[in-house]
């Protein structure tokens, strides 16, 4: 067996997800499968065992592939520090800075290193499901691509393009898709997977079959709306959807939206206790008026500071913490709740800061990145080494101080007994239900692999994907 690409008509059209579900689907044919991503932009990413850093959605595909995560599965993250700047990791390391306008011109470095390492995956597993990003049809950066056709070549890869047609349009972006690609790239096109439909699929067949007539392509599959299953995301896209219905008899919990948002994947376990309702915002008023507040992390912790109190959000947190309401800072929001912050190497810009004065602790941007995994679940990455003053309170991986917490630690909250200790005493301190403690966030994760998994082989004709895979 060889390899398959999937890429999309847009970002954010499933492509993820549906390398997710091919990587369950073969593992539980015994198949031993890896996944690929040779570029991500994402401020989501994990720590694998071995120290590196990927993106957060590679990791979990490694997980459904029941594969161990490394990073060649990654070779090429960039994290946004601003709109026009990125801080890239290569090969799940620190590699430098790069503008817009610079990184076209650093492209065959990143290239070599990631052709590399697909090609190292490639002599180690049965087959890897390559996924591309954004579009492949990204014609003005074409010369210079190697993460989606360019990728398609180098490999010799069929290539399936997914599409959301609860976008509308899907069948006019399938087809130019294809339009757009010169012949050499067109031939490597086998086909379509449409994502996310509702309704009667009969309806939609007419449109399929006339795709195919002007395509010269098959559809592959139409995969169902899948309500609920969410899955370690890549970007700020998702977090909308997150919100869950709230009600006075749950604990309702307000996430700060930093412009700059990372790993906000902490929040998917507080969000899958039944007892817990979890939102996103920006209003001063939900601030105050939420049972629990928490600051995420952030990829710009001195702008994304200066961002909540030009929005007065620095007022409504401090409000919450002198009536002794519950907050809980996690990385960058650990950061911006204490004092002092000090950039003497330029990590953010440089200067001296002040935080929001509420945890006895100051930080200080190290030139070095700190990448470690402290427990099974918790992991971390940061440049802000904080330093607690003797008398805080302990908390793992941070402190307290009365009813605010904060912790440099991502994925502690993963952590079963860790999170239902958590959120017993902030039930008890709002006067809300507590959780029942049966709720396993793994158990759930891997449930959820299973019913992605599941829609593949229901909805997909996978007979014919596994022939692409073995016969190109």
């Amino acid at each position: 067996m060889a390899g398959l690409l999937i890429a999309g008509t847009t970002s954010d059209a499933g492509k993820t997800t549906v390398v997710t579900g091919l990587c369950r689907w073969l593992a539980r044919q015994g198949v031993r499968v890896a996944p690929y991503k040779a570029q991500n932009m994402s401020n989501n990413s994990m720590v694998c065992a071995d120290g590196t850093e990927i993106g957060r959605a590679q990791w979990i595909q490694a997980i459904a592939a029941g594969a161990e995560p490394e990073a060649a599965m990654n070779p090429v993250l960039l994290k946004p520090g601003s709109d026009r700047r990125s801080h890239v990791v290569l090969m799940g390391q620190p590699w430098g800075e790069l503008s817009a306008r610079g990184f076209l011109t650093e492209r065959a470095e990143l290239a070599k290193a990631a052709f590399a390492a697909y090609d190292d995956l490639a002599s180690r597993y049965d087959v890897v499901i390559a996924e591309g990003a954004g579009s492949p049809t990204e014609i003005n950066l074409r010369q210079s691509d190697y993460v989606n056709m360019g990728l398609a070549q180098h490999i010799k890869s069929p290539v399936v393009v997914v599409g959301d047609i609860d976008r509308g349009g899907v069948f006019a972006s399938m087809f130019g898709t294809v339009a757009l690609l010169d012949a050499a790239d067109q031939a490597l096109i086998s086909g379509f997977l449409v994502n996310k439909f509702r309704g009667d699929v009969s309806l939609l067949q007419p449109g399929i079959e006339m795709l195919t007539s002007v395509t010269g392509r098959p559809t592959y599959g139409i995969l169902p709306w899948l309500p609920e299953l969410w899955l370690d995301s890549e970007d700020a896209l998702d977090i909308p959807v997150r919100r869950t219905a709230a009600s006075a008899d749950v604990v309702s919990i307000a996430v700060v939206r930093f412009p700059r948002i990372s790993n906000f994947t902490d929040l998917d376990a507080l969000a899958a206790e039944p007892t817990n309702s979890v939102f996103f915002t920006t209003s001063p008023a939900e601030i105050r008026d939420a049972d629990l507040v928490v600051l995420p992390g952030s990829r710009a912790t001195v702008s994304d500071l200066e961002w909540m109190r030009s929005l007065g959000l620095d007022n409504a947190v401090a409000a919450r913490a002198a009536k002794g309401r519950p907050i809980l800072g996690i990385c960058g929001g650990y950061q911006l709740l204490g004092g002092a912050i000090t950039d003497p190497h330029g990590i953010e810009g440089g200067g001296n800061h002040t935080g929001l004065g509420l945890l006895p602790v100051a930080t200080e941007f190290a030139r070095a990145k700190t990448l470690a995994r402290p427990t099974p679940t918790a992991y971390e990455i940061h440049h802000g080494v904080v330093t607690v003053n003797s008398d805080a309170d302990p908390f793992p991986g941070g402190c307290r101080t009365g009813n605010t917490w904060g912790t440099i630690w991502h994925g502690l909250l993963d952590d079963d007994s860790t999170r239902h200790a958590f959120l017993t005493e902030i039930a008890t301190l709002t006067n809300k239900p507590a959780p029942d403690g049966t709720t396993s966030f793994t158990t759930l994760r891997e449930s959820r692999l299973n019913r992605l998994a599941d829609a593949i082989e229901e909805h997909v004709d996978t007979a014919a994907l596994l022939h692409l895979i073995e016969s190109g």
